[in-house]
């Protein structure tokens, strides 16, 4: 039976090799093919002798999905694909182009089980975890879309479809590995991990002293609000996820991003607004305002122009570090979780 060696480390892929008597230099240049050149077949592989091309298609394969839909936004900006796996889950990743760089929003899970009233990704439930390689392999299908501009990815945002903490290790082993040279290169500040709070995996994070940026999704500014939108913080409530949010700060001297999507006459009026000042003030802190993105289950509606102006005048005033998260990606169901949604329900008609 072949082994999938993509998503394995240069480490763990030398020491697969070698029981095999590969020399060590062979899994440098495997690597280099995979992750650099974005080669997924060992014929191509030049480099290679033709004798071990042929020994290693016999041991080995390297799975790294396919694109079974792909959809581009009008303005050409965004990009966002379904990616389907031999045992046919399929996940999604959106590549953003913006004046800054490169941006690609990857998933953690196949589906998610967190149940937030808001969300498209967890109307199907959670079907599993996804392995490092499958990260990996969402990243490095974007990487394609960007080479053939002469361009990279810049910066990577694990906020897809999915809560991140609760696949801990594939999650990190992705993390390490982009940062690694012969991969992506990424700096561990240009990668952004989301989480609804999920307090011990949160306080083990800050202890890695990995300097990536926490971003905690937040949506209400008290407990009664928060635990209807976020069944998670019936669990973790909101004073001790503030808490575990103050003890990543401490710890890697890094700001935290909080997230609030702005929902119609829910969670945006001028009272709300204080409360969450209230909640920020003194906090290393970053607010990223979101006007929500509608998915046609959950019927709940952006606010008016007015009433997010109103609301983020109380920011102003109380001079709260916020910004409005820029749409991209509308035209082509870029919120979590709705493409794959569309995917399932035509593949159950």
């Amino acid at each position: 039976m072949t082994k999938n060696i993509f998503g394995l480390t240069l480490t763990e892929l030398k020491n697969e090799l070698q029981p095999g008597g590969f020399p060590p230099f062979r899994a440098k240049q495997i690597v280099e093919w995979l992750y650099q050149k974005n080669t997924y077949d060992f014929a191509a592989m030049t480099n290679l002798p033709l004798p071990l091309r042929q020994q290693l298609t016999d041991l080995y394969t390297i799975e790294t999905g396919d694109v079974i839909v792909k959809r581009e936004a009008k303005d050409k900006r965004t990009t966002k694909m379904l990616l389907e796996f031999t045992d046919k889950a399929a996940v999604e990743t959106v590549l953003m182009r913006q004046n800054y760089g490169n941006s690609i929003c990857v998933s953690s899970q196949v589906g998610c089980n967190m149940g937030c009233t808001f969300c498209a990704s967890t109307l199907n439930g959670l079907q599993r975890n996804l392995t490092t390689g499958e990260m990996l392999a969402q990243a490095l299908k974007s990487q394609e879309l960007v080479r053939k501009d002469n361009e990279r990815i810049n910066n990577i945002v694990i906020m897809g479809s999915g809560e991140p903490l609760l696949n801990y290790d594939n999650v990190l082993g992705f993390i390490r590995l982009v940062h690694e040279k012969y991969c992506m290169d990424i700096g561990y500040r240009n990668i952004t991990l989301s989480t609804s709070g999920i307090i011990p995996m949160m306080r083990k994070l800050a202890d890695e002293d990995l300097p990536i940026t926490l971003s905690v999704s937040l949506h209400a500014p008290d407990d009664e609000l928060r635990s209807q939108l976020m069944p998670v913080n019936k669990r973790y409530k909101l004073e001790n996820v503030m808490k575990a949010a103050d003890y990543y700060a401490e710890k890697t001297k890094r700001r935290i991003t909080y997230e609030y999507i702005l929902i119609n006459e829910l969670n945006d009026n001028i009272a709300q607004a204080h409360a969450l000042a209230d909640l920020l003030r003194n906090r290393l802190a970053n607010l990223n305002i979101i006007p929500i993105n509608p998915v046609k289950e959950r019927n709940f509606d952006r606010p008016s122009p007015q009433r997010m102006k109103t609301f983020l005048a109380v920011l102003d005033k109380r001079h709260v570090n916020y910004t409005v998260r820029k749409e991209m990606g509308t035209d082509i169901d870029a919120a979590c979780g709705q493409l794959r949604n569309a995917y399932l329900d035509a593949e159950n008609e």
